[in-house]
């Protein structure tokens, strides 16, 4: 697992505070598309549960994990907690779904797909979902970019694969395509506006590992710069683009 990935347990409380959940609309997807029983679950890095709760809501019995103790922390604690990295989970149990929320560009690209396939039951479902959270309003845009500029270029994370964001199927759905133990893989995206304060906003980007990478001064000098160029309420997008394929039927 990326390096890059363990800083977000100084962020854990702020994680769970500020950033969105997932809707049911989520779970209705994925389980349309299973389209048997899926009775067990795995979820690769699962931060403070937003996705866990979702899923096991849907009386699920669902297995979290996270290298990283002060996420998992935040998980129900009647939830199945494992503290692990991708790469270090057990080989040997399967699941009816396995499940990425907004964590599988952080697992080791080798062997990646492999791994999954191993973990999965023949036919079961792995679904990858996730998405960047942007101002809606292009001037809001502009002036928080400018506020930025001389300390950080970018907030977000490109193609793992070096996808255009112009192609039609995005990453990971371009290498799922391509790697020999799955099928019938889609692409769908769920549209989410939301509405928050200016305190929140700049919270939420607490919680993003481009900020929680530089030194704490710079880091705290940003967000003041960032938060006097905010409006007292802002809108953001915050699709959901969902990635599924089905492990193929051999043992």
């Amino acid at each position: 697992m990326s390096e890059r990935a363990l800083v977000f347990g100084a962020a854990a409380d702020a994680y769970e505070r500020f950033r969105p959940g997932y809707p049911e609309e989520l779970a209705d997807l994925v389980l349309a598309y299973a389209d048997r029983p899926v009775r067990t679950a795995l979820e690769i890095g699962a931060g403070t549960g937003k996705a866990t709760r979702l899923f096991a809501r849907r009386g699920i019995a669902v297995t979290a994990t996270d290298p990283d103790p002060a996420m998992l922390a935040h998980v129900p604690a009647d939830v199945r907690r494992v503290r692990a990295a991708f790469e270090d989970l057990p080989a040997g149990e399967r699941y009816d779904l396995v499940y990425a929320a907004a964590s599988l560009h952080w697992t080791r690209p080798q062997g990646r797909y492999e791994r999954l396939a191993a973990l999965l039951t023949p036919g079961g479902v792995f679904a990858s979902f996730g998405g960047p959270t942007r101002l809606a309003d292009p001037a809001v845009v502009e002036a928080v970019d400018a506020a930025r500029a001389a300390y950080l270029v970018s907030d977000e994370i490109p193609s793992p694969d070096g996808t255009s964001p112009q192609e039609e199927m995005q990453w990971p759905g371009t290498e799922l395509r391509r790697a020999e133990w799955f099928t019938d893989v889609r692409q769908s995206v769920i549209e989410r506006r939301i509405t928050m304060g200016a305190d929140d906003y700049v919270g939420l980007l607490s919680t993003v590992s481009a900020y929680l990478e530089l030194p704490p001064p710079r880091r705290d000098l940003v967000f003041r710069r960032i938060r006097d160029v905010l409006p007292p309420t802002v809108e953001v997008t915050a699709d959901i683009t969902v990635h599924l394929a089905r492990r193929l039927p051999r043992s």
